[in-house]
């Protein structure tokens, strides 16, 4: 008989980026001013898409949606992280770590679906522009984001069916600044192999899917318009360039790291940024910045919350003098 003796696992501790101090305070200032241009981003691209009704079609309600997808997404663990650049014990609850899955899982799962969903609403509207407001309805744009989020939470749920019933009564170190679902199942006491299979069966197939789907829809978009004229294709080809870029930048870690969970490598850490943080930060980047109509409501919102005080002041004269 096993006379071991082993203790339940009730926190986990995470690793972080870095051991050393002097790096620990750059990250700090770096990825603190990273999450305020995510969050304050991705707050004025909602804001621009439900206040203006110059942006009331479609394509920006997707966009829109993306946007919150890219507030959660930053959210679920990036503010704990920063907290830990300056903090000694680097821990996290057991329901914590859990929860850090569903959420990561939820978020990831969802924007890779409104990330095709906008791909097949500018397919729609570039290979047929004349069905464009028919197909484009607002019942089909509710029901995209609707099935968005329903993927994510069936995804999320289903890792966490087999997640949950793994025993953790040993190592209790996660080598990430949050709980990866892969790093985490080494960390049970049984043999994760049926686990590990489990992942590459559910977060591999959903990420080569919609990467698949992507990746066709663009193809099949630069075809169409090659056929039309030699200038749309280099105008498309440059929106499209950009739009690609981002998507390898997200689905790039996540293929990586959940089509092969069985080993794990120093440098998953460091991918996993990419789709926690710096694909947040590039949405807004490349859906608005290139893109004059969201440009110039973003400049009319601008200019009405930042105008100099003292403008109002004399306004506010002014008034008075009326009287």
């Amino acid at each position: 008989m096993d006379n071991t003796n082993y203790s339940v696992v009730s926190e986990f501790v995470l690793l972080g980026l870095s051991s050393s101090r002097e790096l620990q305070i750059f990250y700090f200032v770096f990825f603190s001013m990273l999450y305020i241009v995510i969050i304050l981003g991705n707050l004025l691209i909602i804001i621009a898409v439900t206040s203006d009704s110059s942006l009331h079609s479609p394509m920006y309600f997707l966009l829109g949606n993306l946007s919150f997808f890219d507030i959660c997404q930053a959210s679920f663990a990036t503010p704990k992280m920063i907290v830990d650049f300056l903090s000694e014990h680097k821990t996290i609850s057991f329901s914590g770590c859990i929860a850090q899955i569903f959420f990561i899982h939820l978020f990831t799962g969802g924007e890779m679906v409104i990330l095709v969903s906008m791909a097949y609403d500018r397919y729609v509207a570039i290979c047929k522009p004349l069905h464009y407001m028919t197909i484009m309805n607002q019942t089909t744009c509710t029901a995209l984001v609707v099935i968005s989020w329903a993927v994510g939470l069936v995804h999320t749920l289903s890792q966490l069916s087999f997640t949950v019933k793994l025993s953790f009564c040993g190592p209790n170190e996660v080598d990430s600044f949050f709980c990866d679902l892969p790093r985490v199942v080494k960390l049970a006491c049984i043999d994760s192999y049926i686990t590990e299979i489990l992942i590459v069966v559910n977060s591999g197939i959903l990420s080569l899917s919609t990467f698949s789907l992507l990746v066709s829809s663009y193809v099949i978009i630069l075809v169409t318009v090659w056929f039309k004229s030699s200038a749309a294709m280099a105008k498309a080809f440059s929106t499209l360039a950009a739009h690609i870029m981002v998507v390898v930048l997200f689905f790039g870690p996540c293929i990586f790291i959940y089509v092969w969970p069985f080993t794990t490598y120093p440098v998953d850490k460091i991918l996993a940024i990419f789709y926690t943080v710096f694909t947040p930060i590039l949405n807004p980047i490349i859906y608005t910045l290139r893109n004059r109509d969201m440009k110039a409501v973003m400049g009319k919102i601008a200019a009405h919350y930042l105008r100099p005080p003292k403008v109002a002041e004399m306004s506010f004269v002014a008034r008075i003098s009326l009287y």
